[in-house]
This record gives structure tokens, sequence and C-alpha cells, in this order.
């Protein structure tokens, strides 16, 4: 992804403002993955991110002519994408939350070796790297989305602290201390149960039955394998911060490019009357 100064951006949404659709363009592909990973990390599944994702770029082409450079660029998508993220209802895990404890106690009790076999000839290894990939997604919707928040800002983007005080209200020391207790909850509960990335007994390759039986993966539908790895984010970090020394514990979070409906609907978008709404605004 190319990146561009504060001030190149700046010009970039003056231009947008004014009618210019190649600039529009190079704004949205410029933010649009980010966009994406917040989405799917916040959410936890591919669907409801790509959903939200597109609500959040039309709110920030809607709203480019109040970006006025105080801040950057990169902050002022953060922060409207996040006050839409926290409030999202229209996601599956809104309607069915989950918490650390229901989460243990499946893995605990949880009868794995009571299903038959579901792969419907899969190989196994890959609907296990399905359910890893998965599992580790779907495990931050046992945090609420205020937290939830913090620990991708902080892990999965590394925001610098100030930038993320500024992306959530609060001050860069409450961030940091609150991105500590969250991550150490995260990592302790890792520790304890998972076997890919801790200490448990929890393995992705003996719960692929259960977890095709349960609907939390679909060999004919691998969204997490078959998505492509986005090769690089927006720089958004202004410095390094070893907050907790936690870093090596969330392997996990890995980027995607956004997925090919999302881009169609952005190119869509540009080239049909609904561009107006931009020089509009």
């Amino acid at each position: 992804m190319n990146h561009y100064t504060n001030e190149e951006l700046k010009a970039l949404t003056d231009k947008a403002t004014a009618g210019d659709k190649e600039s529009l363009e190079t704004l949205i592909v410029s933010v649009q993955d980010l966009v994406f990973n917040l989405s799917l990390r916040m959410l936890g599944s591919f669907p409801d991110a790509e959903d939200a994702s597109q609500d959040i770029l039309l709110k920030m082409i809607t709203h480019l002519s109040s970006f006025k450079g105080e801040s950057s660029f990169s902050t002022w998508v953060f922060r409207i994408a996040v006050n839409h993220l926290k409030n999202y209802k229209k996601h599956m895990f809104a309607r069915f939350p989950l918490s650390f404890e229901f989460y243990g106690e499946d893995i605990r009790n949880g009868r794995i070796d009571d299903v038959p076999d579901l792969t419907q000839n899969v190989e196994k290894s890959i609907l296990a790297e399905e359910l890893k990939l998965s599992c580790t997604n779907v495990l931050l919707q046992c945090l609420d989305p205020e937290s939830r928040c913090i620990f991708i800002l902080g892990t999965m983007f590394k925001v610098d602290s100030r930038m993320a005080g500024d992306i959530l209200g609060i001050t860069p020391e409450a961030y940091r201390q609150r991105l500590s207790r969250i991550r150490g909850r995260v990592a302790d509960f890792l520790k304890e149960y998972c076997g890919e990335y801790g200490g448990g007994k929890c393995h992705c390759a003996d719960r692929v039955n259960y977890a095709i039986q349960n609907h939390r993966i679909n060999p004919a539908q691998l969204d997490f394998t078959s998505a492509v790895p986005a090769r690089e984010l927006m720089e958004v970090k202004e410095a390094m911060e070893e907050i907790d020394g936690l870093s090596q514990e969330f392997s996990f979070c890995r980027t995607y490019q956004s997925p090919a409906g999302l881009r169609k609907l952005m190119r869509d978008f540009l080239d049909g009357a609904s561009f107006s709404v931009v020089r509009d605004a």
C-alpha cells in the first residue's frame, strides 16, 4: 500500500470534495484494507465485516469535507470506524454474545469425540488451520466492544498511545493501562486453554468435526484460509511502545486484503451517480 504524507492526503481530500474521482479512489484504496481488518476483528465474521466496512467507507466519503488536517488522516478514519463499530448491533455476536467463561466451559466439556466425520473430503489440516484462525478471531468477541477496540488498536495495529487516546477520547496513560490489563486477560486465557498459542490442551485438529457440527467453520466456505493476506497496512503508529512485554503472544493477528465484493462496490460507487454525494456533502 502506498504511503502519503498528511499534507498529500489533505490535498487529495480537497480534490475529492471538489469532484475529482481519481483522488477519491486513491483515498478509498489507501484505507479500505485498514477499515476491513478493524471491522473483521471487531465483529468476528467476514460477512459482517464486509457490510460494516461498506458503511464506514461510505460514511468516510460523505464526510470528507470535515477533514481539516488537524490530525493525521489515519486517525480521522480510525475515529469514524471505531465510533461506528463500537455501536454496531447488526452482527452475529451482538445477537449471540460470548464470554471467556462460556468459551472455557466449551473447551473443557465439549463432546468432541462423539461427532462423526463431517469434513466433506476437505483435508483435515486445512480445516484445522481455518478453525485456528476463526477461533482466535472469535475469541476477541469475549471482550466488551470498548476493550476489544483497545486490544485491536494496540495489538494488531500497534497504534501509538497518543493516537489511540485521541481516537478513543481517553488519555494516553489510561489507554496504556487498559491495554495492558486486556492483553493480560487474553494471554491468560490462551495459556490456560489453547494448545496452539499457549499451554492448554485444546488443539484445533482434534476439534474440527465438533466445530463443523456447531457451525463454527464450514468446509464449503473457508473464509480465513482462502482470504488473501494484506501485504501491508497503512502505517499508523507514531512510535513503538513496549506496553507489557506481551507483543509476541498474539501472532494470530493476521491481516487480509479487503474482499473483492467490497472493492467492486466501491468501484461501482465511483462509476455511478452516487459520486455526487461527495461534491454535495
